[in-house]
């Protein structure tokens, strides 16, 4: 038997565990809006049976261990649907700023505003079609510089919006290796301090949950295998080069241009170009060499044969003096396209006459007008509206389909967070109930004590009398 004395011991030991039971529920309601925070449990252990005649007679109760309630499958599935999501994210944005960059608001396959370059187009064909009507007019081929400017003006402008988005992604891709290479450190200071808290015995559960919002929020960058080691590190790899060996960064993120000013990302000490498959990184080249580089080259064709195609026509006619061998257009694509500054210093040098002298003919006039209904043979046969019109579309296409995607993976990201949730979070309700339930266990151990206490003082009674 364990006597009244082992009896104290077991109450008092029983006080020692509803107490950490008790600072551990207060840890968890501390950090019920915590979303890093994975809950904790004491568990509790029958101390050590002895034996007696009558057989094995219980000693109470001994915490083991304060244990973190995770789910390693979870937070490997978050992980990587939280890269998948920064890819989407990463793009998504770009090709929003790609659309504001249009200067039109693009809904579904067409785009719509009074200042795109669709109008623009439209507006010089009709400034074309106006001066057939009235060849000799000054103030008509006004309006046709003016209108023509304006167009060029455009196009010049999106050229320029487009290469700030460009130039937009590759300083985001250098920012986000930056905030990579910071983390990469954070996780490798967060594996020693672990690895030496649990080789002495201890627990780090808040240094892993800490941790794990670090794993995230580089996944976020970009897309990494975690494997976790017996000694209670974690090795990290990005693209299939180790970035982080137990307690040790041995290596790092680092930018390169590839040439033409395309930056990419390869493993610093490996001198590795790493394969991305994922994350913000991941999107933000994927969309500056797709779908950006597809609008770019497209709206540089558009702007070259439109060149080409009107000073061809334009250079053949006459001008109100007879004069002839002048371009309309000058430059070779949207970031240069502009109006000859002859014709804009003096209109009457506009080349609308097929013929010498002839100064109320049409005939140049009227080819520039019909080319709005030519089909370009560099443009894949279309006119220079229904190219611009596929471009378009082919933007809004890309623009649906993410925002689809986006919003299929928030539900899957929404679904798998809550899981977790349902798993490690805090419920206020149940922490209540356990508390009430260590303060009940605490209040009877320590009646428990004051009853021994009694018994001692009667059996010293006993032994005085």
């Amino acid at each position: 038997m364990i006597g009244l004395f082992g009896i104290l011991k077991m109450g008092a030991e029983s006080l020692a565990a509803q107490q950490l039971g008790t600072e551990v529920t207060g840890q968890n309601l501390a950090n019920v809006d915590n979303p890093a925070y994975a809950r904790q449990r004491v568990l509790l252990q029958t101390a050590t049976t002895i034996q007696t005649p009558i057989g094995q007679q219980g000693t109470g109760v001994t915490a083991v261990s304060i244990q973190q309630v995770r789910d390693a499958l979870l937070d490997n599935q978050i992980k990587s649907e939280t890269s998948v999501t920064g890819s989407l994210a990463a793009q998504q944005l770009a090709l929003q700023n790609a659309e504001a960059g249009l200067g039109e608001q693009i809904s579904g396959t067409s785009a719509t505003g009074q200042d795109g370059l669709s109008a623009g187009l439209s507006n010089l064909f009709s400034a074309f079609q106006a001066l057939t009507t009235a060849p000799t007019s000054l103030a008509q081929r006004q309006v046709l510089i003016q209108t023509a400017q304006g167009l060029a003006t455009q196009f010049n402008q999106v050229s320029s919006r487009l290469s700030d988005v460009h130039n937009a992604l590759n300083t985001s891709i250098q920012n986000d290796v930056t905030s990579g290479n910071q983390l990469l450190g954070d996780i490798a200071s967060l594996n020693k301090q672990i690895v030496y808290a649990e080789a002495a015995g201890g627990t780090a559960n808040d240094l892993v949950d800490l941790r794990q919002q670090k794993l995230e929020a580089l996944a976020k960058l970009s897309n990494i295998t975690s494997t976790a080691q017996p000694n209670g590190s974690v090795d990290v790899s990005i693209g299939g080069v180790t970035m982080v060996s137990g307690i040790a960064q041995v290596d790092s993120l680092q930018t390169y241009d590839a040439g033409g000013g395309q930056i990419l990302v390869r493993a610093q000490t490996a001198g590795t170009p790493l394969t991305l498959t994922s994350g913000s990184i991941e999107g933000e080249i994927n969309v500056r060499d797709g779908a950006l580089a597809t609008l770019q080259t497209n709206l540089n064709s558009l702007a070259a044969q439109l060149i080409t195609q009107v000073n061809t026509i334009h250079a053949g006619g006459f001008d109100l003096n007879g004069g002839t061998g002048q371009n309309f257009f000058t430059g070779t694509d949207a970031a240069t396209i502009g109006v000859n500054s002859a014709l804009v210093a003096d209109p009457s040098k506009i080349q609308a006459s097929g013929a010498v002298g002839a100064a109320g003919d049409n005939t140049v006039a009227l080819a520039l007008a019909q080319l709005a209904n030519n089909n370009i043979a560099g443009l894949g046969n279309q006119t220079f509206s229904q190219n611009y019109s596929q471009t378009v579309a082919g933007l809004g296409q890309s623009i649906a389909s993410l925002n689809d995607q986006v919003i299929n993976h928030d539900t899957v990201m929404s679904m798998l967070s809550k899981q977790r949730s349902s798993v490690s979070g805090v419920s206020i309700d149940e922490e209540m109930t356990n508390l009430m339930q260590y303060q009940k266990a605490y209040q009877a151990s320590a009646q428990l004590i004051t009853t021994v206490n009694q018994m001692l003082e009667t059996v010293i009674s006993m032994k005085t009398v």
